[in-house]
Formats: structure tokens, sequence, C-alpha cells
């Protein structure tokens, strides 16, 4: 019987490169995981802002307005703003006004510079107040003027808005130029006063020239 030849003995070297060549590997692979790890975990981590301080209030300057003062402001304001409101509403409603009445008026202005008194014409003259919804809220006075005489004249108007004290606080002028006899003319007086406080009109003056 033929006896089998001897097994050749392993090569010792060759099993222990394998083994440090596993081991690299392994340390290697855990050495990624552990990159990855602190990576996610720093992704992961929330970021807080700072909290804002609040404002230096030492940095400001001035005072606030007292109650009494906010309120004188106010009013006043509100004046200054119904002056303006009643001003332009007045121009409004004299914008239909035609270029040859307002001639007149100031002809009318002129006229009374030197007359002394209450004029001659009084009698020939008279005033209709005219419904403020007709007229934007405005004080608005019809000026009835009627030459009685036998002659053609031309006349002119003053009218005063009083308060009530019985100060005059506006003067308006109107006129009517050539009228021939018994002839009547109807110009306005428009205040350009606010409604409040109530004005009274006045006839004041009616000249015939």
């Amino acid at each position: 019987m033929d006896t089998p030849p001897p097994l050749k003995p392993r090569r010792p070297g060759r099993t222990r490169s394998t083994v440090v060549a596993m081991a690299a590997v392994a340390a290697v692979a855990g050495a990624v995981t552990s990159c990855s790890t602190d990576s996610d975990s720093d992704t992961s981590t929330p970021s807080f802002s700072e909290r804002p301080s609040p404002p230096d209030t030492a940095s400001f300057s001035g005072t606030a307005p007292s109650m009494k003062e906010s309120v004188v402001e106010s009013a006043r304001a509100a004046a200054s703003a119904a002056a303006s409101s009643a001003s332009a509403a007045a121009s409004s409603f004299e914008a239909s006004v035609s270029a040859e009445v307002e001639r007149a008026n100031k002809a009318a202005e002129n006229e009374l510079k030197d007359v002394k008194g209450q004029g001659n014409a009084m009698s020939d003259v008279s005033m209709t107040g005219k419904p403020r919804s007709g007229t934007g809220g405005l004080l608005v006075v019809l000026v009835n003027i009627t030459n009685k005489t036998d002659s053609e004249a031309s006349y002119a108007v003053r009218v005063d808005f009083l308060d009530s004290s019985g100060k005059t606080v506006e003067t308006r002028y109107v006129g009517a130029e050539d009228l021939a006899p018994g002839e009547r003319a109807q110009p306005l007086a428009v205040s350009r006063k606010p409604a409040e406080p109530p004005l009274t009109p006045k006839l004041s003056q009616a000249q015939r020239y």
C-alpha cells in the first residue's frame, strides 16, 4: 500500500498579512462611521441667535407734550381746517359768478370808500337769506336792489357779518350797474367764515350813483 506524501505546512507569514489587512479595513471603516456621525450630529444641532438688546432710552431727547398742550394744538388745527374749508367752499360757490358781476362788486367797494353814513339808497335795498342746504353750508345773503327812481342808476351795497357780540368780523361788497327805472338786481353776499360760531348779516350801506 502506497503511503500518501506528507502535507506541506501552511506558510505562517501569509496568514498574518491577511489578518493585518482585515484589521486595517475595519479601522478605516470605523473612522468613516465616526466622521459621518459627528457630521450628522453637527448638522442636527439647532442654532440660536443672540437675543436683541432693548433700546437705550437714555439717548432719547425731548419730552412728551402734556395733555393740555395736545388739546390746544388739536383745537387750533381744527379751527384752521374749518376756516380753510369755508374759504374753499365760498370760492367754489362764487365760481359761477360772471366776471361782469365781480367787476360790479369791485366798483361798489370803490364807490363806498368816500360815503359817509348809510348812504342815499337804503330804501331801495333789502336782504334775504338763502338756506344753507343749497349753499354748501355757507352763509349767503341775496341782496335785492330795485331802482325806484325815474332814471337809470347804479348801486353800491355793503353787507357786514356780525358775531354774537355785535362786532363786525367780515365785510362784503356787492353792486349793480346801469339799472333802468323799476329794474331789479339780486347779487349775492357770501361769507367766507366757518358756520360756527354763527354770524348775522347786516345791511350797513347802500349808495345810488
